[in-house]
C-alpha cells in the first residue's frame, strides 16, 4: 500500500507542476452551420480550456503529502 500511495503521491507533484506550468490548451471544432442538399457549410470555432493556478498548487501539496505519508516508517 505504501508504495501505491507514493506513486500517486508523485503523480500528484507532475500533474500539479504541468498544470501551473502550462495554463490551459486550445483545440478547434469543426461545426455544422448549414446543409443545402449535397453542400455542408462549416465553421471552425476555436475553444480553450483555463487550468486553476490554485488546483496545481493544490496537486502539488498533495503529492508532497502523500509522498511524506508513503515514506513514513512505523
Amino acid at each position: 500500500m505504501k508504495p501505491l500511495v507514493t506513486i500517486l503521491g508523485i503523480l500528484l507533484i507532475i500533474f500539479g507542476i504541468a498544470v501551473l506550468g502550462y495554463r490551459g490548451f486550445t483545440y478547434t471544432t469543426e461545426d455544422k452551420v448549414a446543409q443545402i442538399g449535397n453542400v455542408q457549410i462549416t465553421a471552425e470555432n476555436q475553444k480553450t480550456i483555463y487550468f486553476n493556478p490554485m488546483t496545481g498548487g493544490l496537486a502539488v501539496i498533495a503529492g508532497v503529502i502523500l509522498v511524506v505519508v508513503g515514506r513514513r516508517k512505523y
